[in-house]
């Protein structure tokens, strides 16, 4: 009986050929969408969860909350890992990692091995503490994970590295130097298995910070946060209640005495303002969106979720495809089932008959859309940025992708199959039954219900794009294009002021910085606290960036001041003068700052404003504008050049003709601000063309049901327009008849879909500080753009029933 009930099955579905194309081909694209995005969506979920003991690894943050406002951080104290450590039994090991991109030596270097004249310049560089191999179960290729970082001066290399320099030879022993420092070199203790892609750790080179001090006293102040504290708690810990304790104890134990002790009042209310919380491992990609300065290659879990529905609702859509064509042909198959009732077929019998076309159809479909998944993996891999894979060997795999295919089948055939088999044969036969020419409501609900996930798509991608312009084009506080960011010039030691003097002579350079600090992503940050001197002891301490500029550094980027001057190249008092922002200056409640003093918590100097700059982005857009001071000095290993000129290439080659004069030996290594700039939101702009692709792949899905469901509605409706036209009808009035109900639908689609966009869209946006303001613009032109592609769906068929000839259509009455 079942092999009858898929032998005509088939029949029927090569029979209607383009009921069973309309039907394939989108439930193919669902079926490919969702595989795409279930890969992706695994493997953005499974991050560390291959590292060894992960459920019970944490990494400190802290959020402390001032005025209203919460700020969450992951950066601690060089202290805080030993003394959690030795205060809890809970505790079974700890461990820091040095933040990316804060100190010499961290994010990036020009490398150099012994026996070797060539520099090489490599990313990926961190400072670990010997603990870290252990917690993140980073296994060992050469060396002794053990004491691979136990002694001062240590690295450990990725193998791709060891690979990269030594074509697979063991490379420990061998010593490498850092920027040109051939006095100091490291000694390569061990080569690592590379991290995972999955894993939130992304580095080639781990560097030992046993004996490591960044500044006097550095490894014992409680408020100079430039760590990242892991944990690792002991099985069976209550973790809430040890997070709690832990919290406590670290604040008024610690962190509060420490600021009194060094003559800066927090007040009696910091354990009410600040609080340290433990964040699981496996949490860390997914769960970081609220963190600042936290890496944004970080995904967000709002995202997933996203993608996830979308991912369902193209499925959903193809499925509703399925129930809307073959309730519209009933009348079709109406008297096909009034025979099977009159020759004895029951109504379980015919159930089973139209089951098995759907599920049939089912399988076609996910075969093809596995198929399709397959070829569009590697375009869907470079949108994504990750080596994505499709998992054939995964146990679950293939069984998942045919349980799904039945499911899908039964459940989107499940409708028709009992609306189908109802139908009376009485009625049938005598001709009463054309079901099949109305439109139910049921149909048209899920029409209605196919284009409200369309629009809400299509402004999805339309307020995600403004989004994107407005903050890749929007005023930033400093000027971005044509700024050259020339690298490693710390390589020229005590000649770097002679190089930047020779740059600004060539004819396109209009100016040159040299500074490490520098509003994008992966470049020097150095978080301390300030103290408006003239309220020492009663306004709390504020938390600020202090960066080291030179005079040139200001014109250079374009900021402006909107207070006081600029450093003066030697100036000897100068070295005792601040800059700060705006922020800083409303944080510290001066309302006149030019003249007045504050303090570093961790220096004893009193500095002077000198000026005031207009606020400038520093971080990502997500989040506000942080206090900042600037103090004149070199951080040598970047050179900026702001260039006026439109012969860019021109320059560039003179800028590197100068360069090869002061170091022959080494490549000339150079990025645009601007696209320095967007990279920080590279993120992002992944996600954007993911969202837009699958929204259009929706769209289309839709389109495809509408289409096959118009020319349904048209063949029904064929003698009537055919009279209408004998009768006098115009053409543009039988068009109408045949449209109207259509974009009835999609308007009412459109009411729907509006207030529900704009919830999502308004809560995605809460993440972005600096955004735009949704517009009504934005729903007048996605309500223009649904409309259009319904009527331009709809209006083959209708044009084309319109324009026959009604004599053909009457000529069987």
């Amino acid at each position: 009986m079942i092999r009858n009930y898929f032998k005509i099955a088939w029949r029927n579905l090569v029979k209607n050929r383009g009921f069973t194309f309309i039907n394939i081909f989108g439930l193919s694209i669902g079926v490919a969408a969702c595989i795409l995005i279930s890969i992706y969506i695994s493997h953005e979920s499974s991050y560390d969860k291959d590292v060894l003991n992960s459920e019970n690894i944490y990494r400190i943050t802290g959020t402390y909350i001032e005025d209203g406002r919460s700020e969450t951080g992951i950066h601690c104290s060089a202290n805080t890992a030993r003394t959690i450590l030795a205060d809890f039994e809970e505790v079974e090991n700890s461990g820091r990692l040095m933040a990316n991109g804060l100190f010499y030596g961290a994010g990036s270097n020009d490398i150099r091995f012994d026996g070797e004249d060539t520099q090489h310049y490599e990313e990926g560089f961190t400072y670990a503490d010997p603990s870290m191999i252990d917690i993140m179960d980073i296994q060992m290729v050469f060396g002794n994970a053990k004491t691979a970082l136990s002694e001062p001066k240590t690295i450990v290399i990725s193998e791709t590295m060891a690979n990269k320099y030594f074509q697979g030879s063991n490379p420990v022993g061998r010593a490498m130097y850092l920027n040109g420092n051939n006095k100091d070199p490291y000694k390569i203790t061990g080569v690592m298995k590379p991290f995972a892609s999955n894993s939130h750790l992304k580095y080639d080179f781990l560097i030992t910070l046993s004996g490591v001090e960044f500044g006097e006293g550095e490894q014992n102040r409680w408020f100079q946060t430039n760590y990242f504290t892991y944990l690792v708690l002991k099985p069976g810990t209550d973790v809430a209640n040890f997070e709690k304790k832990m919290s406590n104890r670290l604040i008024h134990k610690y962190i509060k005495p420490a600021l009194l002790s060094a003559g800066f009042s927090m007040g009696d209310t910091l354990e009410d303002k600040l609080s340290m919380y433990l964040q699981p491992l496996t949490h860390i990609n997914l769960h970081s969106a609220h963190i600042n300065f936290e890496s944004s290659s970080r995904n967000d879990i709002k995202i997933i979720w996203i993608f996830g529905i979308v991912a369902l609702f193209i499925l959903v859509i193809a499925s509703i495809n399925f129930i809307n064509l073959s309730t519209a042909k009933s009348a079709n198959r109406a008297k096909e089932v009034g025979l099977r009732k009159v020759v004895g077929s029951t109504r379980t019998q015919l159930i089973g008959q139209f089951l098995a076309e759907s599920i049939l159809i089912s399988l076609i479909a996910f075969i093809i859309g596995t198929a399709l998944s397959v070829v569009l993996m590697p375009l869907f891999r470079n949108m994504s940025g990750i080596d994505l894979v499709i998992p054939w060997s995964s146990f679950g795999f293939m069984p998942s992708i045919i349980l799904f295919a039945l499911a899908v089948g039964v459940l989107a055939g499940l409708y028709p199959s009992f609306y189908l088999s109802n139908f009376n044969p009485i009625n049938v036969l005598k001709g009463k039954l054309s079901s099949g020419s109305k439109s139910s409501g049921l149909r048209s609900s899920l029409v209605v219900f196919q284009f409200t996930i369309s629009i809400i798509l299509i402004i999805g991608t339309l307020i995600v794009n403004q989004q994107m312009n407005f903050i890749l084009n929007s005023k930033v506080g400093f000027e971005k294009d044509q700024v050259v960011q020339i690298y490693s010039t710390n390589i020229l030691n005590n000649r770097v002021e002679t190089f930047k003097e020779e740059l600004k002579k060539l004819p396109g350079v209009n100016n040159v910085s040299i500074s490490d600090y520098l509003p994008i992503e992966g470049t020097k940050r150095n978080g301390t606290g300030f103290v408006n001197e003239d309220k020492e002891g009663i306004d709390e301490t504020v938390s600020g960036q202090a960066w080291v500029i030179d005079e040139d550094y200001l014109e250079t980027l374009g900021m402006n001041l909107v207070a006081g001057r600029n450093f003066i190249a030697g100036r000897s008092s100068d070295e005792k003068a601040i800059i700060i922002n705006q922020a800083m200056a409303e944080e510290l409640r001066l309302e006149a700052p030019i003249g007045k003093r504050i303090s570093r918590y961790d220096d004893s100097v009193s500095y002077e404003i000198i000026g005031v700059v207009e606020d400038f982005n520093f971080n990502t857009m997500k989040e506000t504008v942080q206090p900042l001071c600037l103090f004149t000095g070199i951080s040598p290993t970047i050179t900026s050049v702001k260039l006026r000129t439109t012969d860019v290439a021109t320059t560039l080659a003179s800028i590197e003709a100068k360069w090869n004069e002061f170091v022959p030996n080494m490549a000339f290594r150079y990025e645009f601000m601007d696209a320095s700039f967007a990279k920080m939101y590279n993120n992002v702009s992944r996600i954007k063309a993911i969202f837009t692709s699958f929204a259009i792949l929706a769209i289309l899905v839709a389109c495809l049901g509408l289409l096959a469901l118009s020319a349904y509605m048209v063949e029904q409706r064929n003698k009537e327009m055919s009279i209408r036209k004998v009768l006098g009808a115009s053409v543009q009035t039988i068009f109408k008849l045949l449209t109207k109900n259509f974009l009835v639908l999609v308007i009412i689609a459109l009411i729907v879909a509006i207030p529900v966009s704009y919830y999502v869209m308004q809560n995605w946006l809460q993440d972005y500080q600096y955004r735009i303001d949704m517009s009504w613009s934005v729903f007048f032109v996605a309500g223009i753009i649904a409309v259009t592609i319904a009527l331009i769906t709809v209006s083959f068929h209708a044009v084309k029933s319109a324009l026959i000839n009604p004599a053909e259509s009457l000529r069987s009455e």
